[in-house]
């Protein structure tokens, strides 16, 4: 069995790039927290993965859009015995596809809630476990973002802003925690094989064209990305957001 030196959090991690990332970290020696929203079988599916792999995890189950779950999320860490030393805020919503006149006011809280406030109060938490002037160890906190911050997307205007929010709070807050030891980056996936992916062949088709690398990403790519930027061979990098689009 690995033995796990500190915990990972890593928000929306039941399925897709979350689930890649957990796996992944648990690889790299992390005791992971799989927090999910609904899909529990999915969550305990990942930790039972970790655990034949040798490695550590235990789901938890917390809306990131309410801060009392929050709360409850981030005191779960307690039962893994050892310190945090990172968080992966990942957990999305997209809402749909809509036009402008089409979206109604719940539409752009809903993605502020978990695509943006959520993760301020998750870091607000591993702050207060990680920083060096509260007699923590430091740590490293990645944010996914996504393409659609950059591009607009098609019709997701509350997701894009939303995302194009935590980019620039992944900038500002590293400017703040580096003093605490705790460096603060972002991934910026693009088009990435999950459950979200066109399943349309004519359209993934016509996608893949969009993409310098002519493919479509997939989950384990950005979950590479995110375990460099979290270990000690990032040690000099920090309020960044890296593309992992293909060249899109």
């Amino acid at each position: 069995m690995i033995q796990a030196r500190r915990t990972a959090i890593v928000t929306g991690a039941s399925r897709g790039i979350g689930a890649a990332i957990a796996r992944t970290l648990a690889g790299e020696g992390y005791a992971v927290c799989v927090n999910y929203l609904r899909d529990e079988e999915a969550a305990e599916r990942v930790v039972a993965d970790i655990a034949d792999a040798g490695g550590i995890a235990q789901a938890v189950q917390a809306d990131i859009a309410s801060p009392d779950q929050i709360g409850h999320l981030f005191k779960s860490l307690d039962e893994m015995n050892t310190p945090l030393g990172a968080l992966v805020n990942n957990a999305g919503f997209t809402g749909g596809r809509k036009k402008l006149a089409d979206l109604a006011a719940q539409d752009f809280t809903a993605a502020l809630g978990v695509n943006l406030i959520g993760p301020a109060l998750c870091t607000q938490e591993a702050v207060k476990r990680m920083a060096t002037s509260r007699g923590g160890r430091g740590g490293a906190i990645v944010n996914v973002t996504s393409q659609a911050a950059v591009t607009g997307g098609r019709d997701l205007l509350p997701y894009a802003t939303s995302k194009a929010g935590l980019a620039v709070m992944t900038v500002a807050l590293a400017r703040e925690l580096a003093g605490e030891g705790i460096r603060v980056n972002g991934v910026s996936p693009g088009v990435i094989e999950t459950d979200l992916a066109t399943a349309d062949h004519a359209d993934r088709e016509r996608i893949e064209k969009t993409i310098a690398l002519e493919r479509i990403g997939q989950p384990r790519e950005v979950a590479d990305t995110v375990a460099w930027l979290l270990s000690d061979k990032a040690s000099y990098v920090t309020g960044i957001v890296v593309p992992v689009a293909g060249g899109r």
